[in-house]
């Protein structure tokens, strides 16, 4: 289920240049599982167009008080759109918007929708640096805030007139990630960061030959929505997969090679709370890489090999508050070998994965597991799909 399933969240968009970011709203909005409805001013219109936020949206947009269908007039009722919301956002939010807001204006639908609405509401300013700073938009966001609105803060920044300064609206993916903190308040990982490998990955022989695996990243994506369920901020960083992520709050980095794979890593490792290595790094890579693509000449080609960084070994080494999760994919000694690898990498836990389970293992969508915990007890899991059993594992990884 996603953070935002089922929530009814109402749009209005007043007539600023940040309106050009409201369809990249809309859609955050629907990927964490919103139904989204849009109130635009008539200003507005000049920024984006009706057409592309109700395409996106599959909802009808307003903007008037009527709208015409074959002449017939039809009314659109404040009320119950105010009364409908479970949130409304109002994103961007001008001067002359908020100025209305503040005392009581209602000389649009927008304006009517807010008057009307008995949810909680949030809103995003946006507008030039001196306009932000001057002193009666101050004492409208603090009118607003004392009626009980939520006022974001802007960002900072390049604006539209070319300075440099605040007065930004936020991007559009902050804003969604705090309306996810306000309806999931207690989630356990609320406030966390948390690291993910995922996928294989490619260690190139020339221009188009490489040396791989069968990893899907499959199991490593199940993760990392998994922790954006919990309220993680999550790091994903992926080998090649066909894998998509659906969750606002992961931030997706593709690579190709371990060394790739690797740059990432160092880069966000020190700041994350949780790592979890499901990663499945080509251990080898060609010494020598080909430039153009090699012939077929002879019936045999010997390649030189050399070992790839060990990733998960140096997270273990520069462990510091990170709580630090492995994968073992084994074919023999599975369970001596993976508590092995716990205690030789520095591990908070293990993820055992047997190629002798059917069902598990590369390209499924199902996974058979245990969770081997420092002290070397061993949790084992059924056969799931692996949503459910990136569940469970985190699970095991919160009773740490």
């Amino acid at each position: 289920m996603s953070l935002l399933s089922g929530k009814k969240i109402l749009l209005g968009i007043s007539g600023g240049i940040a309106a050009y970011k409201t369809p990249l709203i809309v859609r955050e909005l629907l990927k964490s599982g919103a139904k989204v409805r849009v109130v635009m001013t008539p200003s507005a219109k000049d920024f984006v167009t009706p057409l592309t936020l109700s395409t996106l949206s599959k909802n009808p947009v307003l903007s008037s008080f009527t709208s015409t269908d074959f002449d017939n007039p039809i009314w659109n009722d404040h009320v119950e759109l105010g009364l409908w919301a479970d949130l409304i956002l109002i994103a961007p939010a001008t001067s002359n918007t908020l100025s209305s807001m503040s005392h009581g204006r209602c000389n649009n639908l927008l304006l009517a929708v807010y008057l009307s609405a008995k949810c909680p509401v949030f809103i995003a300013p946006a507008m030039d640096l001196d306009m932000y700073q001057h002193p009666s938009n101050h004492k409208n966001m603090e009118i607003l805030k004392s009626f009980g609105n939520y006022i974001f803060p802007v960002g900072e920044g390049q604006l539209a007139s070319g300075l440099e300064g605040k007065g930004r609206m936020l991007e559009p993916k902050q804003i969604v990630n705090n309306l996810i903190t306000f309806f999931n308040p207690k989630l356990p990982l609320k406030g966390k960061s948390v690291l993910v490998t995922a996928g294989p990955t490619y260690e190139a022989i020339d221009p188009v030959r490489f040396i791989g695996n069968h990893s899907s990243g499959k199991m490593g994506f199940a993760l990392a929505e998994q922790a954006a369920e919990l309220g993680a901020k999550v790091i994903l960083i992926s080998g090649p997969s066909l894998e998509k992520i659906n969750n606002s709050s992961i931030s997706l980095t593709s690579v190709d090679s371990a060394e790739a794979m690797f740059k990432e890593v160092k880069k966000h490792y020190p700041k994350v709370d949780i790592a979890i290595s499901a990663a499945a790094v080509s251990d080898y890579k060609p010494i020598n890489y080909i430039k153009e693509k090699i012939k077929k000449t002879q019936d045999l080609l010997s390649l030189k090999l050399s070992p790839t960084v060990d990733i998960l070994s140096y997270m273990g080494k520069e462990k510091q508050k990170q709580c630090l999760i492995g994968f073992a994919l084994e074919t023999e000694n599975e369970l001596e070998n993976a508590k092995e690898k716990l205690i030789e990498k520095n591990l908070d836990g293990i993820v055992l994965n047997s190629m002798q389970d059917e069902g598990a293992g590369f390209s499924v969508n199902t996974n058979k597991v245990q969770f081997i915990k420092p002290d070397l007890t061993v949790k084992k899991l059924p056969l799931l799909s692996k949503l459910e059993c990136a569940s469970l594992i985190f699970n095991q990884i919160l009773s740490l």
